[in-house]
């Protein structure tokens, strides 16, 4: 196997476009009193639940099918770190999204999604939980930004750097064109 499924990369990068989108409408929602509260609040709360489900459907793709093995000359520090990276990223995309639903839970607020979905509480209405979890959340939400931002530098790093073949078994046919390109002199 030398790249990911077309399944896995499907999921990887409609889940990026969907943690992006949630990151910034989450730092917008917490920093406004505006009407577009409401609306941003609604998008956050469906798009977590969506990243949540992506999520568990995208860790059984990736337990099934298996992953890419990474380069042999990749340095023992920079696999642990990719492996770190990953377990990271996967208890992100799930925690977080339970930890938001606990929280509303715990607040005694209704977890209603676009088309009046209703998801039952998944914890016991308390303040003080509410608290803790609101802290937790947005303290996860802000290591998220960083394992995210992290990631992409990763990513960069071994498609214009290393030129190894890491960033192309995700991007799939087009950054094998691209790597391709890059090599090819300069007329």
């Amino acid at each position: 196997m030398t790249r990911f499924t077309s399944l896995q990369r499907a999921l990887h990068w409609i889940m990026a476009a969907c943690i992006l989108t949630m990151l910034f409408v989450g730092v917008h929602m917490v920093s406004t009193v505006s009407p577009n509260y409401l609306a941003l609040f609604t998008l956050h709360r469906t798009l977590g639940i969506a990243i949540l489900a992506l999520a568990l459907i995208r860790l059984a793709v990736r337990l099934r099918s298996g992953a890419p093995p990474l380069p042999r000359d990749l340095p023992a520090p920079m696999k642990l770190a990719a492996q770190g990276s990953h377990v990271a990223l996967y208890a992100l995309m799930i925690g977080l999204p339970l930890i938001g639903w606990a929280m509303l839970s715990a607040g005694g607020y209704p977890v209603v999604l676009w088309g009046g979905i209703w998801l039952p509480p998944i914890a016991p209405q308390s303040d003080g939980l509410h608290t803790a979890l609101w802290a937790a959340h947005v303290g996860l939400g802000l290591l998220l930004y960083a394992v995210v931002l992290l990631h992409l530098a990763a990513a960069l790093f071994h498609a214009l750097v290393r030129r190894d073949g890491v960033f192309q078994a995700m991007a799939g046919d087009l950054g094998r064109e691209r790597a391709a390109q890059a090599r090819q002199p300069a007329e």
